[in-house]
């Protein structure tokens, strides 16, 4: 189980973007997330007719290091770690570390 999801709500720890707030969009390899509106570059672009896309420059969201990124507690409003614990049923649940709440998937 990976301590961050997609849907997830994070805030951006180190880096260029420090401190603004996005959410997971999708998860790059093993170690990279894409999130919403966070390291966004400009990319030149060749244009492709066989997909349909125009050339120029656009605007990108690049992935980033899952180590520049904590999770967003809502409670709190802080970011917080991600822990693991069982449940009664033995179902394997997410936490926040400093609260022991359960992250709402």
């Amino acid at each position: 189980m990976q301590k961050l999801k997609k849907g997830d709500d994070v805030i951006i720890i180190a880096g260029k973007d420090k401190g603004k707030r996005g959410t997971v969009l999708r998860i790059e390899r093993i170690d990279y997330l894409i999130i919403q509106g966070i390291n966004i570059v400009k990319k030149h672009q060749k244009p492709n007719p066989t997909k349909g896309s125009a050339g120029g420059i656009i605007a990108k969201e690049m992935p980033i290091h899952v180590s520049n990124v904590a999770i967003y507690n809502f409670n709190s409003k802080k970011p917080d770690r991600v822990g693991f614990k069982f449940t009664s049923e033995n179902n394997k649940v997410r936490i926040f570390k400093s609260s022991g709440d359960l992250i709402e998937p």
